[in-house]
């Protein structure tokens, strides 16, 4: 993941490993105002009728055991933290899988019928323990001490949009020095997709160096599902460059909600739509957008 210098523009496609393993969602709080994450910004560039329908119409789609796996995990690796740094094990960090997994089935009871098959959910648990104890063969949590977990990151650039995200981890050197770090419970994106990924972190670099007036030092990616670790060291040029990436994509945006167009654009990642029915690419119809539904969700009249 190295710093480009290219001239801005649009995002190249997201990565097709993983679809459904995006983001985890904010923490649950009164409606906030309109803002731009870093999945919603990829769904525009995959599809902008996919936007669309998960943004501003807000479809309904199932769980997926993909994300769920991920929600999983991420709440077990937070949890790990809450140890003092010599307990922190694996088998610690595999031990609270269960725990976690009830309060997911509590908070969204949905997630129960992911597994109609016997035998479907102790494999799917069984993945999500062996990307629990690869963690282990690529940090040593003992010998960090974070400053946060599962932040919540939310900037305004002036003009808009605002932006917002869940950075995993937030850690503060000695000196001073920010690293933002990101686990991904896929594997390590090809190279035609990696700008996607790097996208992605230097979204969440920009808003915390608007946040805190500190330029991360370094924005890490751990990958469980194929052990590999990206790094890439920003600088205020390169953050800079992605305010600008940020503000043409969002021009586009403003201009197809403006239009009440959002067209849809077939790839690959089709295979993986919940909403191919409705979708006129394969011979649906998209409905008309709710009323209001632009302003509330975009903040755009």
């Amino acid at each position: 993941m190295s710093d480009t210098t290219a001239a801005p523009t649009l995002l190249p496609p997201a990565a097709p490993a993983a679809p459904g393993e995006g983001e985890r969602p904010a923490p649950e709080r009164a409606r906030r105002a309109p803002a731009l994450s870093p999945s919603r910004a990829n769904d525009y560039v995959q599809c902008p009728l996919l936007f669309r329908f998960r943004t501003i119409d807000r479809l309904p789609e199932p769980p997926s055991t993909a994300a769920a796996r991920g929600t999983l995990v991420h709440a077990a690796l937070e949890r790990l933290y809450d140890a003092p740094a010599g307990e922190r094990t694996p088998e610690l960090a595999v031990a609270a899988l269960p725990g976690e997994w009830e309060r997911m089935l509590e908070a969204s009871p949905g997630y129960g019928e992911m597994f109609p098959e016997a035998g479907a959910q102790e494999a799917w648990m069984t993945s999500a323990r062996a990307l629990v104890e690869r963690y282990f063969t690529l940090e040593d949590p003992t010998r960090l001490e974070p400053e946060a977990r599962e932040l919540f990151v939310e900037t305004e650039l002036p003009g808009g949009p605002r932006l917002r995200g869940v950075v995993d981890r937030i850690d503060v050197a000695p000196n001073g020095a920010v690293r933002v770090v990101d686990y991904k419970t896929g594997k390590a994106p090809r190279p035609a997709y990696g700008e996607s990924a790097a996208f992605q972190m230097r979204f969440y670099g920009l808003v915390v160096w608007r946040e805190r007036e500190v330029v991360p030092a370094m924005l890490q990616l751990i990958y469980l599902g194929d052990g590999q670790i990206l790094r890439n060291e920003p600088t205020q040029a390169s953050l800079e460059q992605t305010e600008d990436r940020i503000r043409a994509l969002w021009a586009s945006i403003v201009a197809d909600a403006e239009a009440e167009s959002f067209a849809p654009r077939k790839s690959r990642l089709c295979d993986w739509c919940n909403h191919q029915a409705i979708c006129p690419a394969f011979g649906g119809v998209a409905p008309p957008i709710p009323e209001g539904a632009i302003k509330l969700n975009l903040g755009i009249a």
